[in-house]
């Protein structure tokens, strides 16, 4: 059997790093389950996916989030298309027509938009710094762009939708207009967990890349009310070692907050859960790499699809050891 490659998905047949491969799955995914060839509004949301995560759209700068780039959407949106595939499979209720599966889909490609800069923002030299508020940013952006898309009816339900992928609003509090995108919310939510953590360098990700947008963000280090520093995460080594902890929560988050519906991808597959088994493995290792205490078991070389930074960031890797 063929070693799964950095820059694949969980089947190590779909490229990551690159839309192209990744558009034609979901396209694919598409005409078998509606029996009928994918529609521009499916396929367009790709290019201006492009455009933006390349700095190509006139308004916004590239990405320059490492951990949340590229290659994370568009394996959040493979996972995306596979769970509303097999809920539809599950279910034949068909619940889900042709266009809200575009709607979907393009939440997914948009979901951490947030974190992109606004050309005239000169307040903030990363988009890191955005991490406590990117949901609400991301949301303002698919209430503009779904109007664009051909789905001005649907912008308000996408702007709440989107919310499903952060901590900004409690899922239980956040208010759709109909049981069906409470369903797709489920689905984004559990898709952008699962895609994440089934990275076969989740870890080194987690390590090199997230640790120092969590210093950015606000989120390693935190002030209280009283003005007191909480410290969440003292390293990038302490985020290791606590990544197990982590998965405890999100598992209840799958579970119970998110209505278990990770169950669907299932059917997609036909039996199996490709994702939660790579979680699985990923979180086995980061247990082992706490107990030895030694990190520079993390050898993989995660692919790099945002450009080199053109601000000194040394400060921040500084801190990773």
């Amino acid at each position: 059997m063929r070693e799964r490659r950095n820059d694949y998905d969980v089947t190590n047949n779909v490229k990551t790093t690159d839309p192209g491969p990744v558009r034609k799955e979901v396209c694919r995914i598409y005409e078998e389950l509606y029996q009928k060839p994918a529609s521009p509004a499916l396929g367009k949301p790709f290019d201006d996916f492009a455009r933006l995560y390349r700095g190509e759209d006139p308004q916004y700068y590239a990405c320059d989030t490492t951990y949340h780039d590229m290659q994370h959407v568009l394996d959040v949106t493979l996972a995306m298309a596979r769970l509303l595939d097999g809920y539809e499979r599950r279910t034949h209720d068909k619940d889900l027509d042709e266009r809200l599966f575009c709607f979907g889909v393009i939440l997914a490609l948009f979901h951490d938009c947030g974190y992109i800069r606004h050309r005239k923002d000169t307040q903030h030299a990363s988009g890191a710094e955005y991490t406590l508020r990117h949901v609400s940013r991301g949301a303002r952006f698919l209430r503009r762009y779904m109007a664009q898309a051909g789905m001005r009816d649907l912008a308000a339900a996408a702007a709440r939708v989107v919310h499903f992928t952060g901590y900004e609003v409690p899922v239980a509090k956040i208010r759709v207009p109909a049981p069906i995108f409470r369903l797709i919310g489920n689905l984004l939510g559990t898709a952008d967990i699962i895609a994440q953590m089934a990275d076969r360098c989740y870890l080194e990700k987690c390590y090199d890349r997230l640790y120092p947008e969590f210093v950015l963000g606000g989120i390693a280090r935190r002030v209280g009310a009283g003005g007191e520093e909480q410290v969440i995460f003292s390293s990038a080594s302490d985020l290791i070692a606590k990544t197990p902890g982590f998965y405890a929560n999100a598992s209840k988050r799958l579970e119970e907050d998110l209505a278990a519906v990770h169950r669907y991808v299932r059917y997609h597959f036909g039996g199996d859960n490709l994702y939660l088994g790579e979680v699985e493995k990923n979180i086995l290792y980061a247990r082992e790499l706490a107990k030895r205490k030694d990190m520079s078991q993390l050898r993989r070389r995660p692919p790099a699809t945002v450009a080199p930074a053109v601000d000194d960031q040394s400060d921040v890797q500084l801190q990773l050891l």
